[in-house]
C-alpha cells in the first residue's frame, strides 16, 4: 500500500434489525421517554438510523393506533402480533425491556452486596472468628414511638404488630414502611440511639431486604429502590454553597461505590429521578451526628430540600440523640416520625448469641449443620446466658448490641474465663489484647509490642476530645503520634506505628481514604478516660461537666477512681443528673477502700436532695403541669434513659424503690392525697388490677379521667376540679382514633401500668 493509498476499513458486524430498534428506543427514552405528542421526536431518531424504511413507515402507522403503549411492557395475549414485521417490532421492544429490567435488578443486587456482611464498628475481628452473613444473626431492634411526645397524641387506628420470630418488635420498622401511601407521616423517619445500638445495622438490613426482594415475603411490603448513604463520606459535598442534588448525589458518587458497579453503566440517566418522583424510592442517610457540628446546619438544609422535593419517597435519617435535638433553630432537620431503639431484652440477646454461636461453630466446621455442631452450639450459647444472666451488671452491659457483641467475641476467644463485669473492664481487656496478647499470640514483628502504644493512643484520643474531632486524616494523625512518640522517647517512625496500629490492632481504621478514627467513639472515650486517671487530670474534666460530647469520658474516668470528689463537685455545678448516673454506677463496685466508700455514702443525700429539689419546687407552687413533665425526666433518666424515650416493662419493674416512694411522697404530699402512684395503684386494684389492653383498662382510665366514655381527655391539671389519681399522668400519650388507649405502644409510654403498680407493691413489701 503507497502513502497515498487509503486504508481499508474493515466490514462492520451486521447488527440486527432488533438491536437496532433496541438501541433507538433507548436513546428515546433516556431523553425522557415517547408519548403521542413526542412522536415527531422519535420519528426523527428513527429516519436518522439504519432501520429500513418500509419498517419505520410501519411504525409511524402503528404509533397512531397503539400509542405510547409501545414503550410499556406488552401484555402477554393481550394483541395478537399485527404481522412478521410487527413481530420483529415487539421482540425488539422485548429486548429492550430485558435488557432495562436486567440493569435495574443489578442494581438492587450490588446495593445487598455492600450491606451483606456484619461487620460492626468497634467489634475487632480477631484470628478463628468468623464474620457473619448480616441475614444470619440479625435481630430485629425494639423501637419506641418517640414521635409521640409527652401529652395527647393520636396513633394509627391499628397498634404496630409484633411477629413471633422478631423477639416482639421486629416487623415495627417494616410495618411504618408497609404504611406509607395510608400514613405520610411514617415517609420521614429518624432513628436515634447512642452508639453501639444498632442504627446502621437496621438500614443495613432494610437495603439488603429490599435488595434481595425479601420484603413481600417476610413482612408484606411492597418493593421499593434502597438508597443507602452514609453521611460522613458526602458532608463536604453536602455543606459547600452549591451542593449536588439527591439524584446527582446518587448517580455520581452512591452508584459508582457500590460493589460490581460497573455493571450498572446502562442504567438510564433519569432512572433515579424518576424513581425519586414516583415515590418507588426508600433513602436512607446514615449518622447525621457523624457530620460535623459546623456542617450540620447546610446538611440539615439539604435534607429538608430533598425531603420536600421527593415528597412521595421514603426517607429514614439515623442519628445520636444530642446532634438531632440541639440544633440551630434556623437549620433545624425535622422528620415527622422520631424512634428510639430500645436496650436489647432477654429474648433478643438469646437470639443474637444462639445465632452467632451457631455460624461460628458451622463456618469453623466447614459448613455443617449436623447434630452435633447445633449441640457444641447451644451448648456455648447457654453457658454464655447463664453468666450474663445471672450478673445484673453483666446484664446492664448486654443491652447494648456492640457490648454484646464484644462479650460474645471475649467468651468465644477465652472460654472458660471469667467475663469482665464493668464496661471499663471490657473495654480494657480489648486494649490489652489487641495491643500485647494478639501480636504476642501470632509472634508478629511488631512495634506495638516493644513500646508504649496503649500511651500513644491514650494521649491521642485526649487530644481529639479535647478538640471535639472523631476523626483525623493522615498528615494530622502522623503529625500528633509523631509527638507523642518523641515525648515517650520511643524510636519507632510514625508512619510505622500508624500502620502496625492499623494492620495489627485495629484499634484505629480508615474507614475512608487517608482519614482516619478509632475503631469505635467508646474506645476513643475509653482510651481519654485513662488518660486522665494515669495523669491524675481531673481538673481537667471540670469545665466538661455541663458537655454532653464528654459524659462517657466522664463516666468511664469515675469507674477508674475514687469518684466523691467528682461527685461533689457535679453537684456544686448543679450537674445532678451526672451527678446521680456516677452514683448509680459506683453502687456497683467492690474496689473501693473502707474509707472511699464512707465518703461516697455521704454523698448519697446530697444527690438525692439536690435531684428532686426541682420537682419539690413546682409542686409546691401548684405547677403542675410543669410538675408532671419534671417527673417524668427524672424516671427517665433514673433507668438512664434519654427525653423523649419510653419507660418499658422491664424499666419499671426493676425501677429503684427509693427514687420511687419519694416521687410518690412528693406528689401524694402536695396534693392533699388527691394525686401521687400509689393513689393510682389503689383505684388500678379497684378496677380488677388489670394486666391488659381490654375494658377493665377503660374502667380505669375513666375513673381518673384520662379518658371520658371511650374518648380521649385532657388532663385538667386543676387540682379542685380533677378526679383522684388523675396526675401524675407523664406517660399516657397513646390513645387511637377510636379512643382507646394503646398498650404497648403509647400508653405509660410503651408499657402496661400493671408494671408500676407491682412495683409499688414490691417497694411497699420491702419497706415493712
Amino acid at each position: 500500500m503507497t502513502k497515498t493509498d487509503k486504508p481499508t476499513s474493515k466490514p462492520k458486524a451486521k447488527v440486527s434489525l432488533s438491536d437496532q430498534i433496541a438501541d433507538v428506543v433507548v436513546k428515546a427514552v433516556r431523553t425522557g421517554g415517547v408519548t403521542v405528542g413526542g412522536a415527531g421526536a422519535f420519528w426523527s431518531l428513527f429516519k436518522e438510523s439504519d432501520i429500513p424504511k418500509a419498517v419505520a413507515s410501519g411504525v409511524i402507522g402503528l404509533g397512531i393506533t397503539y400509542g405510547a403503549s409501545l414503550l410499556n411492557p406488552v401484555h402477554k395475549g393481550n394483541h395478537i402480533r399485527l404481522n412478521r414485521w410487527g413481530e420483529t417490532l415487539d421482540k425488539a421492544i422485548d429486548h429492550l425491556l430485558a435488557k432495562f429490567i436486567g440493569v435495574e435488578k443489578r442494581y438492587f443486587r450490588c446495593q445487598a452486596l455492600a450491606c451483606r456482611r456484619q461487620k460492626s464498628e468497634g467489634v475487632i475481628q480477631h484470628d478463628g472468628i468468623f464474620l457473619p452473613l448480616l441475614e444470619e444473626i440479625y435481630v430485629p431492634l425494639e423501637l419506641d414511638a418517640s414521635s409521640l411526645p409527652a401529652g395527647w397524641r393520636k396513633l394509627p387506628d391499628q397498634p404496630l404488630e409484633k411477629s413471633a420470630r422478631d423477639g416482639g418488635c421486629g416487623r415495627k420498622i417494616w410495618d411504618l414502611l408497609g404504611k406509607t401511601k395510608q400514613e405520610i407521616t411514617f415517609r420521614q423517619i429518624v432513628v436515634l440511639a447512642w452508639g453501639g445500638y444498632g442504627k446502621t445495622t437496621l438500614l443495613k438490613h432494610i437495603a439488603h431486604t429490599y435488595g434481595m426482594d425479601q420484603q413481600e415475603d417476610k413482612y408484606g411490603v411492597p418493593r421499593r429502590v434502597p438508597f443507602l448513604l452514609v453521611l460522613r463520606k458526602h458532608r463536604d459535598r453536602l455543606a459547600q454553597e452549591q451542593p449536588p442534588t439527591l439524584p446527582e448525589l446518587i448517580k455520581n458518587h452512591h452508584i459508582p461505590d457500590l460493589p460490581d458497579s460497573a455493571k450498572l453503566a446502562d442504567l438510564p440517566e433519569d432512572w433515579v429521578q424518576k424513581k425519586l418522583n414516583r415515590g418507588e424510592a426508600v433513602v436512607m442517610l446514615d449518622g447525621f451526628d457523624e457530620v460535623a457540628s459546623g456542617q450540620r446546619p447546610a446538611v440539615a438544609r439539604w435534607i429538608n430540600d430533598q425531603m420536600r422535593h421527593y415528597s412521595k419517597s421514603v426517607f429514614i435519617v439515623t442519628s445520636r440523640p444530642k446532634a438531632y435535638t440541639e440544633q440551630e433553630p434556623a437549620d433545624r432537620l425535622e422528620l415527622s416520625t422520631r424512634l428510639w431503639v430500645q436496650d436489647f431484652n432477654a429474648a433478643q440477646r438469646r437470639e443474637f448469641v444462639e445465632h452467632w454461636y451457631l455460624c461460628q461453630e458451622r463456618y469453623a466446621r466447614g459448613g455443617d449443620t449436623t447434630p452435633d455442631v447445633q449441640k457444641d452450639a447451644q451448648d456455648a450459647a447457654e453457658e454464655l446466658l447463664a453468666q450474663i444472666e445471672a450478673r445484673r451488671e453483666l446484664k446492664d452491659l448486654a443491652k447494648n448490641p456492640l457490648l454484646l457483641n464484644m462479650i460474645v467475641t471475649f467468651h468465644r476467644r477465652f472460654p472458660g474465663v471469667e467475663l469482665p463485669k464493668r464496661r471499663v473492664e471490657l473495654y480494657r481487656e480489648i486494649c490489652t489484647l489487641q495491643l500485647r496478647d494478639r501480636p504476642g499470640a501470632r509472634k508478629l514483628e511488631t512495634c506495638l509490642i516493644n513500646c508504649e502504644a496503649q500511651l500513644i493512643l491514650q494521649r491521642l484520643a485526649l487530644s481529639m476530645m479535647e478538640a471535639h474531632e472523631e476523626r483525623l486524616d493522615r498528615t494530622a494523625l502522623l503529625d500528633r503520634i509523631g509527638t507523642y512518640l518523641v515525648q515517650q522517647r520511643e524510636k519507632v517512625q510514625p508512619q510505622d506505628f500508624l500502620a502496625q496500629v492499623v494492620q495489627v490492632s485495629e484499634l484505629l481504621v480508615e474507614r475512608e481514604p487517608g482519614e482516619f478514627e478509632f475503631a469505635h467513639l467508646s474506645l476513643q472515650e475509653y482510651l481519654a478516660a485513662t488518660q486522665i486517671a494515669d495523669d491524675k487530670q481531673e481538673l481537667l474534666l471540670y469545665k466538661h461537666l455541663q458537655n454532653d460530647w464528654w459524659k462517657q469520658t466522664i463516666l468511664l474516668y469515675a469507674s477508674q477512681v475514687n469518684p466523691t470528689p467528682l461527685i461533689r463537685e457535679a453537684l456544686r455545678q448543679e450537674a445532678i443528673d451526672l451527678a446521680y448516673t456516677i452514683q448509680q454506677d459506683t453502687t456497683k463496685r467492690l474496689d473501693l477502700t473502707a474509707e472511699e466508700l464512707a465518703a461516697f455514702e455521704k454523698t448519697t443525700s446530697q444527690v438525692e436532695t439536690s435531684r428532686y429539689a426541682n420537682l419539690e419546687k413546682l409542686l409546691q407552687t401548684q405547677q403542675w403541669r410543669e410538675a408532671d413533665r419534671e417527673t417524668y425526666r427524672l424516671m427517665i433518666t433514673t433507668v438512664g434513659k434519654d427525653d423523649g424515650q419510653f419507660l418499658n416493662s422491664e424499666d419499671l419493674k426493676t425501677f429503684p424503690c427509693e427514687d420511687l416512694q419519694i416521687l410518690d411522697r412528693l406528689w401524694v404530699k402536695y396534693s392533699d392525697g388527691k394525686w401521687g402512684f400509689s393513689v393510682q395503684k389503689r383505684i388500678w386494684e379497684d378496677c380488677g388490677s388489670p394486666t391488659r389492653n381490654d375494658e377493665f383498662v377503660d374502667k380505669f382510665c375513666d375513673r381518673i379521667g384520662w379518658i371520658n366514655h371511650g374518648n380521649r381527655q385532657e388532663p385538667t391539671y386543676d387540682l379542685q376540679n380533677s378526679r383522684t389519681g388523675e396526675l401524675p399522668c407523664v406517660g399516657v400519650n397513646g390513645v387511637n382514633r377510636a379512643g382507646r388507649l394503646v398498650l404497648g405502644v403509647g400508653g405509660w409510654f410503651g408499657v402496661s401500668l400493671s408494671s408500676l403498680a407491682q412495683r409499688l407493691v414490691d417497694c411497699s413489701t420491702r419497706q415493712s
